[in-house]
């Protein structure tokens, strides 16, 4: 009986291991309406993060193109995206500081039907992320808050 136990207790602790350990999946999809439509998820501190962007829309990628931009907690969206303006040749994504340090995570930006996964790891810290596109004028309704909880 008693290693009966222990062996359930093994089991259980195993099994425990596994729920902490698995990765969190998100999808998101971005449209010619300019809208996400997931506005907010949840992961965990340090949790791997697969996170998938479809465009479904059918404008070309010159005047519709869309990214996913998951950003440090604290970050200031517009001005953030003021800067990405200046982007052009890199999708909008800024390479220089302060701004390219304040970013998690991003997706290229996918013109019309294309998709791309991104994987990245959860702050450790607790407390709501921004995410957006950085395309021109979207990120005023095209935005999110990842939460780490």
């Amino acid at each position: 009986m008693t290693r009966f136990i222990r062996i359930l207790a093994a089991l259980a602790f195993l099994g425990a291991l596994t729920v902490r350990a698995q990765d969190a999946e998100v999808k998101i999809t971005g449209n010619d309406t300019m809208q996400y439509d997931t506005k907010a998820f949840e992961v965990k501190p340090g949790q791997k993060v697969k996170l998938t962007f479809t465009n479904v829309g059918k404008l070309p990628k010159v005047a519709m193109g869309h990214n996913v931009t998951v950003l440090k907690k604290g970050t200031d969206k517009q001005t953030f995206a003021m800067e990405a303006i200046k982007f052009a040749a890199n999708d909008y994504i800024p390479t220089s500081a302060p701004f390219k340090d304040q970013i998690i995570a991003h997706t290229k930006l996918l013109g019309p039907g294309e998709s791309e996964s991104i994987e990245f790891t959860a702050p450790a810290e607790a407390g709501e992320y921004p995410f957006l596109c950085t395309f021109p004028g979207h990120f005023a309704v095209m935005n999110g808050i990842m939460t780490v909880k």
